[in-house]
């Protein structure tokens, strides 16, 4: 480990213990019940920098998801999964409070079914009905319905979609700057590129300005965040009585599964999601592996 990342990792874990310090002072908890904030707190931290996370900042409800489903598939009780989930609420908590993050990632999980909250995977009928469910007569559907094709039909995190800018997308490429600002050329399908155009052409514009040059804004003109595109998928599908649990990770989850179904090989996919480590893209598919037949456009259902 090189004294940088040295640096990065004390003051990741430096937030652990201010965090005891303030459940010790402050929250008036049993000392059984402030080992088992610590431990599960701890646990996470660990599992975070493991997957490359190193700031809080950068901490997404799907990180959250993830390791909840982790304890989950190690047979841990519901009761200890749920008090788990309850201590990175605290804790999360605390780093908003103190401005060591701006958006909670843990405030739209909610206990006590928490195997709900493993990422489903949505059919292609499931993922054609949510995609119909913003309305496109207005700035915000078109919008919303181009960040979900770039979800569905390029596979990204909705943290580096957060982060495109009007001139992220070149032809039928997008360049995206994924976990540790590392870039990757991801394509794009004719449907997605589409959404994006229609979204560009007739609405964008409207807040165009040298300040402001991120491709996804509100209807303030301000950039948006991952908390606000997960709300809206949520909503959307509740609207279309999807019954799944689901959340921007369901569409980054669907495509590589869809993908891997129809023939793409593994290591296709794991450079199409931007993944460091091929065990990462196994997990995310949960699928059988089958033979590599052709290129992503003529695998993916949504390309043509």
């Amino acid at each position: 480990m090189n004294p940088e990342e040295s640096t990065l990792k004390a003051l990741f874990f430096r937030e652990i213990k201010d965090f005891l310090v303030f459940i010790r002072s402050e929250k008036g908890l049993s000392s059984n019940t402030i080992e088992a904030y610590m431990r599960d707190v701890q646990n996470f931290a660990n599992y975070a920098w493991q997957q490359e996370v190193r700031r809080y900042q950068a901490v997404e409800p799907e990180h959250l998801i993830a390791f909840l489903g982790s304890l989950k598939s190690a047979d841990y009780a519901t009761s200890t999964i749920s008090r788990t989930l309850v201590s990175l609420k605290v804790f999360f908590g605390f780093l908003k409070r103190e401005g060591t993050i701006e958006q909670d990632p843990s405030m739209l999980l909610e206990s006590p079914k928490l195997w709900q909250l493993l990422p489903d995977i949505l059919d292609i009928e499931e993922v054609d009905l949510l995609m119909n469910q913003p309305d496109t007569k207005t700035a915000k559907g078109v919008r919303d319905r181009a960040i979900f094709e770039l979800l569905y039909g390029s596979g990204l995190r909705v943290s580096e979609v957060c982060t495109l800018t009007i001139y992220s997308i070149d032809d039928q490429y997008i360049r995206v700057y994924g976990k540790g600002s590392k870039e990757r050329i991801v394509p794009i399908g004719s449907q997605a590129l589409m959404a994006v155009d229609q979204y560009l052409s007739l609405y964008r514009w409207q807040w165009d300005s040298e300040k402001e040059q991120s491709l996804f804004v509100t209807l303030r003109g301000k950039s948006m965040d991952r908390i606000s595109i997960w709300r809206s998928i949520k909503e959307y599908a509740q609207q279309a009585g999807i019954t799944k649990t689901i959340s921007p990770h369901t569409l980054r989850h669907s495509f590589a599964t869809h993908l891997l179904n129809n023939g793409a090989d593994l290591r296709v996919i794991q450079d199409l999601l931007g993944h460091a480590n091929i065990s990462s893209t196994d997990r995310y598919t949960r699928v059988s592996s089958s033979h590599l037949q052709e290129a992503f456009h003529r695998f993916h259902p949504k390309w043509k």
